[in-house]
């Protein structure tokens, strides 16, 4: 069972949709006892980030996801859901984040280009994660974001008038700034790659 968080902020059933599509069985909860005996959880999210971290504060949620990845089972973030893992968001007057990952959340530099960011991209696969198992480099995803992570756990970049953190992972905590359940084949992929990292 792959828990997908609902804290009224995030494309909660376009991903249920992609995991159930390659296998997966999702849950949509709220329920920390859910999530706590969860194979892996799904952290959606859109919006602004400290909205959406408020909103996984105000229902006590924020304790259930930092053990949830202390315990070592798998874990991804989607879009806000990546962004919010980090210790703080500097969109708006800034807010801190869930502190899981070190680095900040800052908004994209791309003199000339419009923000946010959004579109299909290309991915510059940084170095190996289980994620992107069978996903070749150059491969095209769907983004839709103002701001990106800066971190030292980048697995993925892509190219919009500097380079963007595309996807984390350390450990068993992955993150994709892209929506994979909206990225076609390639999205699908990375959702089985994910669920298959549930059953192992």
């Amino acid at each position: 069972m792959i828990a997908v968080i609902d804290y009224d902020a995030g494309n909660l059933h376009s991903a249920a949709k992609g995991l159930a599509a390659v296998g997966g069985e999702p849950v949509v909860t709220s329920d920390p006892a859910v999530i706590a005996g969860a194979d892996a959880v799904v952290l959606p999210g859109v919006g602004a980030f400290c909205d959406c971290v408020g909103k996984i504060r105000e229902r006590g949620l924020d304790a259930p996801i930092r053990a949830y990845i202390a315990s070592g089972r798998p874990f991804l973030g989607i879009c806000v859901g990546l962004q919010v893992l980090f210790d703080r968001g500097l969109e708006g007057a800034g807010a801190p984040g869930l502190g899981v990952l070190p680095g900040e959340v800052v908004r994209i530099e791309a003199p000339g280009l419009k923000i946010p960011h959004m579109g299909w991209n290309s991915l510059r696969l940084a170095r190996p994660s289980r994620l992107f198992a069978g996903i070749p480099d150059g491969a095209y995803v769907y983004f839709v974001h103002s701001y990106h992570a800066v971190s030292a756990d980048v697995v993925a970049t892509c190219d919009y008038g500097q380079p963007i953190t595309a996807a984390v992972a350390r450990g068993n905590c992955f993150g994709v700034q892209f929506h994979p359940e909206k990225s076609s084949a390639v999205g699908l992929r990375i959702l089985r790659n994910f669920v298959e990292l549930a059953a192992a």
